[in-house]
């Protein structure tokens, strides 16, 4: 109730104006730590000389950004490319065989990039998987994948397979986790569909094609196999009015985004503060706020480039991959939560759907949860912090349902019918902007560090109350009702569209 209730326009300008103001001030607090605190010797490693042009130092704390956009941008950029021409001009000449097209080169690009240590050691979990997936038992196929996972998220099985593959160079470790890691999901998701199939089974040439597609295998997203199967075996390779208008589109607004993100790391040292907890102590609440805010945006804008940017290619050879993840502005539910749509998806797809089922059942929801996030550790490799973020955003997906449920039964359910459809969207908005705090308190220690994580919670609910967290609070519930109000334009628009496809 109350998401298509409409608030008074003069309330929604005025939230825009808090939350523009707040931004700014918060923004403001960041760039002053940073200019005052550009020479601290914390600082030495992760801030380097940037661009010329500004004459100012750069944050560069997040190797996986400067990996892509930097320091390995030109091996990526030369890879993707080969890839897009490559399978471009064989896919004109045997459009029925292009993804045999893709497999093959991408099995070759993995060679030549890797050895034949890693390829070995690759084929060998495809093929303990494959086997697996012909006795087409899920729960020996589930056993057996997250064994295999296992075995290179954890000690001592981990360090030997590593020691079969890396020294060649820098890079060599990040595409090893990276390259098994997906490809031990994209084979369970294989053995999984596999059980599905009633007539026969899938080849082992098909899970080949399935996993060396380049795009995806080094750093996903993961696409499942019933949906990479069908639409890389679609042969009416036709596009859609505008489609190659939307992807140059596209393409522009990444790079447009890169170029803003480095210019934004010139000025604002939102990743190498939090790391420096002498110095975080002396900050501001509002300091504190807007670190915790920024990390999680910078997160969010990092798996949309980067998925953007593999997406796009990925459009390119007519498919169809999964989305960049919602961004985190518009979160304020543990449901919607998440910064891989593609582990996402085949969490939901194998582990919580499978399970939870329609999801309205507590015992059910409870224990779809336990088992999606006990997969999630695994998969993200077992330890502290991996532990306490699994328990905490367990814990919130769960508590949504129990307000949810407790909320929907008289006298609640009542006084909430009572008071009208535009009140119930403002007394809402203050649960949800304090859950949204929980998500960014729940997710940011996985980020910075749990330290960082348990400072900001203490100063905004203990040592900033009365004034830092009600503050906080109210601008939050302002940018949840600028969230709620777009929410309810585009439910009214779709409402729109469906009424007149049924007309004609």
């Amino acid at each position: 109730m109350g998401i298509k209730a409409a608030l008074p326009r003069y309330e929604l300008y005025l939230y825009t104006a808090v939350l523009a103001g707040a931004l700014i001030w918060a923004g403001s607090w960041i760039f002053d730590a940073s200019i005052d605190n550009v020479s601290r010797k914390a600082f030495k490693e992760s801030v380097k000389p940037g661009w010329h042009y500004f004459g100012r130092k750069m944050d560069v704390a997040d190797f996986e950004w400067m990996m892509w956009f930097s320091t390995f941008r030109n091996h990526i950029l030369f890879a993707l490319t080969g890839h897009v021409i490559f399978a471009k001009i064989l896919t004109l000449v045997a459009p029925k065989h292009r993804s045999l097209i893709f497999g093959v080169y991408g099995g070759l690009s993995v060679l030549v990039t890797m050895g034949w240590t890693f390829m070995g050691l690759v084929l060998s979990h495809c093929i303990i998987l494959y086997s697996v997936a012909m006795v087409k038992r899920k729960w020996m196929c589930f056993a057996a994948g997250l064994a295999s996972l296992a075995s290179i998220k954890l000690e001592p099985y981990n360090s030997w397979q590593e020691s079969l593959v890396t020294g060649s160079f820098d890079l060599q470790d990040i595409l090893f986790y990276g390259g098994c890691g997906f490809s031990i999901m994209r084979c369970m998701s294989f053995a999984l569909e596999n059980c599905e199939k009633k007539d026969g089974n899938y080849t082992f040439c098909d899970l080949l094609k399935y996993n060396f597609y380049l795009p995806f295998f080094f750093f996903g997203p993961i696409m499942t196999f019933d949906r990479y199967h069908a639409q890389v075996n679609n042969t009416k390779l036709i596009r859609k009015e505008r489609e190659m208008w939307n992807i140059t589109t596209k393409a522009l607004l990444h790079l447009g985004v890169i170029l803003v993100v480095d210019v934004f790391f010139h000025y604002l040292y939102i990743l190498t503060i939090p790391s420096d907890m002498k110095l975080v102590t002396k900050l501001s609440d509002w300091c504190l706020a807007g670190l915790a805010y920024s990390n999680l945006v910078y997160d969010w804008v990092k798996a949309a480039v980067m998925f953007g940017v593999i997406n796009t290619v990925a459009t390119l050879d007519h498919l169809d991959p999964p989305q960049p993840p919602k961004c985190i502005t518009m979160l304020y539910v543990f449901a919607e939560t998440h910064f891989d749509r593609g582990i996402n998806d085949w969490l939901c797809k194998y582990v919580y759907d499978y399970i939870g089922g329609d999801h309205d059942k507590i015992p059910k929801e409870l224990l779809a949860t336990i088992c999606t996030f006990a997969v999630t550790t695994l998969w993200l490799g077992p330890c502290e912090v991996v532990y306490i973020w699994s328990f905490f955003n367990c814990f919130g997906l769960n508590f949504e349902l129990w307000v949810a449920k407790l909320f929907s039964i008289p006298p609640f359910s009542t006084i909430e019918g009572a008071m009208g459809e535009a009140m119930s969207r403002r007394i809402r908005g203050v649960f949800n902007a304090a859950n949204f705090w929980a998500i960014v308190l729940y997710n940011v220690l996985s980020l910075n560090s749990l330290g960082f994580a348990k400072l900001v919670g203490r100063r905004l609910i203990f040592k900033g109350f009365p004034l830092s967290s009600l503050s906080v609070l109210l601008v939050t519930y302002c940018g949840v009702q600028l969230v709620k109000e777009r929410e309810r334009q585009k439910a009214l628009q779709e409402d729109a569209e469906l009424v007149k496809e049924k007309a004609e």
